[in-house]
């Protein structure tokens, strides 16, 4: 269930937020919603997180079918081509916010519920956390590479957008070429980013 909310609602921010800045692709195409029935990839968001649950995977990954945005009618592009990138993570860190608010206030549920409830609350939290973080790394197709090619000026931003065609090829190597080789330091990178990210929330919520 977390991973399910968590991968739709990223997606449906997107949306929302393309709406406002112009671009009414989304909506068109029925995707500006929260009903997470119309953003799930059948293998994505079901099939392979669960084949991964039943394999007992170390990594748990899901993905929910992109929302269309059309970047050439966001009015202004350039901001609006940075908030709608930054809308999935920002949608992940609220539901990060929100699972861990409701940890406190889980002990006034029915006792039978509360194991099967706060695992729930907690994978949220892990969930998104880790969801934002990964979508916010500077690589193209990425929302962290959206967010800097709408910062970066004219031809540079141009040349840095030519990387998309590559960019899922490169965050693949960086994820799986260094433990072939023996070498964990960006899984540790990313698990320390998301610790700390994780730690934040606890924080600013009370834990």
């Amino acid at each position: 269930m977390p991973i399910i909310f968590a991968v739709t609602l990223h997606e449906a921010a997107h949306g929302f937020v393309a709406e406002l800045f112009g671009d009414e692709t989304a909506r068109r195409a029925g995707r500006v919603t929260f009903n997470p029935l119309k953003h799930i990839s059948p293998m994505g968001t079901v099939i392979l997180p669960g084949l991964l649950l039943l394999a007992h995977s170390p990594v748990l990954f899901g993905y929910a079918k992109p929302v269309p945005v059309n970047f050439w009618k966001l009015q202004p592009q350039r901001l609006g081509m940075l908030l709608v990138a930054a809308a999935g993570p920002g949608m992940n860190i609220m539901l990060a916010i929100i699972g861990s608010i409701f940890l406190h206030i889980t002990p006034d549920t029915n006792p039978e519920n509360l194991p099967w409830l706060q695992l729930n609350l907690f994978h949220s939290l892990l969930i998104n956390g880790a969801l934002a973080m990964f979508n916010m790394l500077p690589i193209l197709p990425l929302d962290g590479g959206r967010v800097v090619r709408a910062l970066l000026p004219g031809e540079i931003g141009d040349q840095y957008a030519r990387t998309e065609r590559f960019g899922l090829l490169i965050v693949i190597a960086l994820l799986f070429l260094p433990p072939l080789l023996g070498l964990n330091f960006m899984m540790d990178i990313l698990t320390q980013v998301n610790e700390t990210l994780i730690g934040g929330i606890l924080f600013v919520t009370g834990h």
